[in-house]
């Protein structure tokens, strides 16, 4: 005897529009999953790959924190709250989610005191597009500020990690790329990612960013470079080197007939303009045209010194005194740990002969992070966007076996986990 999946196969199109509903709903079941696009294929093993090893990460995190449950007792701005969820939104979360409700007030109020700190924190300091993404989907699905955060941060992620892939894969292959976005997931200070930092956000414009100007598509990279200013201030450094890269294609001798003169200029002309324009407004805001960098040097100690604090640091570790600001004696010696291997990665990612590209934006994080004053314990977190230096890693890890790469993915989950919980709980850094 037929049965409805016989007919579904049998059957031509006049006899499937006479079926009723239910011979419908069978053969529904027989395509479900629905397949993938093919564009999008390629991009779920390295997004598998990040979102399991994040869970595993996360599940450690949460484990600790609900173990040790003292973090109730700390204020909820800084590293406390109800729930183990809450300390994701501290820190600079708590400034985030203050925007994203109230918006800016800006100000330069001086304080009197001889202290390092002589102008009131203000939050203009924290960039426009991430908490206005968070006040937009909170007023879209109805989430809380506090939800439409995390939302924000974790989609933004995957899209960070498929750029991290797309990227990779173009120079050492689709393998590699893979490990790559697995690799940024576990990466020192990736605790921030799922949390309400705009990490996440910035890392995936500058790796589309990156990718579009590796593919050649300079509207797009003028667009996403101009976004990114109006998300963090290092964007300055992905605005420099979709500029350099764009000035180099126009020197190119034959360049110009084979990629046209338009597209490399407008991407010089409109990278810089979403970073220049939130500086311009806090000047005229203020009344004072370097407000915001005085807001950064007198509010928030963070301010470029040509790597004199950097130095500082690292001089007294090696002898053992902690003795400077912001010093935390854990977080500051991993963070020497990774400042000692950078020499190595750039040398072994300059060995894949990456684009211009990605070695300009590489370096000048390095040196922005380096080279300004801040906490030296958070290095780990202002590296994770210099995700280029995965390169040369990816590509060796590509080599691995898959019950090693398990191994290894799931320790290096593990440890990041730990290490979120560690620096955002037992030592309160951000």
């Amino acid at each position: 005897m037929d049965t409805a999946a016989d007919d579904a196969m049998t059957d031509g199109p006049a006899d499937a529009a006479q079926r009723g509903p239910g011979d419908h709903r069978e053969r529904s079941w027989r395509t479900w999953p629905p397949a993938l696009p093919a564009g999008a294929r390629p991009y779920l093993a390295p997004l598998l790959l990040y979102g399991v090893t994040k869970l595993v990460g996360l599940g450690v995190f949460a484990s600790l924190l609900t173990y040790a449950g003292d973090f109730r007792e700390k204020n909820p701005r800084f590293g406390g709250g109800a729930h183990w969820w809450d300390v994701l939104a501290t820190w600079d979360g708590w400034w985030y989610l203050q925007v994203a409700e109230h918006g800016y007030s800006p100000s330069l109020v001086h304080l009197d005191t001889d202290g390092l700190f002589t102008v009131e924190q203000n939050s203009v300091a924290f960039f426009p597009l991430y908490p206005a993404l968070i006040r937009m989907v909170s007023e879209s699905t109805g989430l809380g500020l506090y939800g439409s955060g995390i939302l924000v941060s974790v989609l933004s992620s995957f899209v960070a990690a498929a750029g991290i892939y797309a990227v990779i894969s173009l120079i050492a292959g689709a393998r590699a790329g893979t490990i790559a976005a697995g690799l940024w997931a576990v990466a020192p200070g990736a605790g921030v990612e799922w949390a309400v930092y705009s990490e996440s956000l910035f890392v995936a414009i500058a790796a589309w960013a990156c990718y579009a100007v590796m593919t050649r598509r300079w509207l797009a990279a003028g667009l996403l470079a101009f976004t990114a200013g109006l998300n963090r201030p290092t964007s300055a450094v992905l605005i420099g080197a979709v500029g350099l890269a764009a000035l180099v294609t126009l020197a190119r001798p034959g360049s110009r007939r084979e990629h046209g003169v338009r597209g490399p200029v407008y991407a010089m002309l409109v990278a810089p303009l979403g970073l220049l324009s939130y500086i311009a407004w806090i000047g005229y805001s203020t009344g004072e045209a370097t407000a915001y960098f005085t807001l950064q040097r007198e509010g928030w100690a963070h301010f470029f010194d040509y790597g004199a604090y950097t130095w500082d640091v690292l001089r007294n570790l090696a002898v053992g005194h902690g003795d400077y600001h912001f010093a935390f004696s854990t977080p500051d010696l991993l963070s020497l740990q990774l400042v000692l291997a950078l020499p190595f990665l750039i040398a072994l990612m300059l060995r894949k002969k990456p684009p211009l590209v990605l070695v300009a934006y590489t370096v000048a994080t390095i040196v922005t992070v380096l080279g300004t004053q801040q906490m030296f314990g958070n290095t780990m977190r202002y590296l994770l966007p210099a995700f280029p230096l995965l390169l040369a890693p990816a590509a060796a890890l590509s080599r691995l076996k898959p019950p090693s790469l398990v191994v290894f993915f799931t320790t290096a989950a593990i440890a990041s986990g730990w290490y979120a919980h560690y620096v955002i709980f037992e030592l309160g850094v951000p």
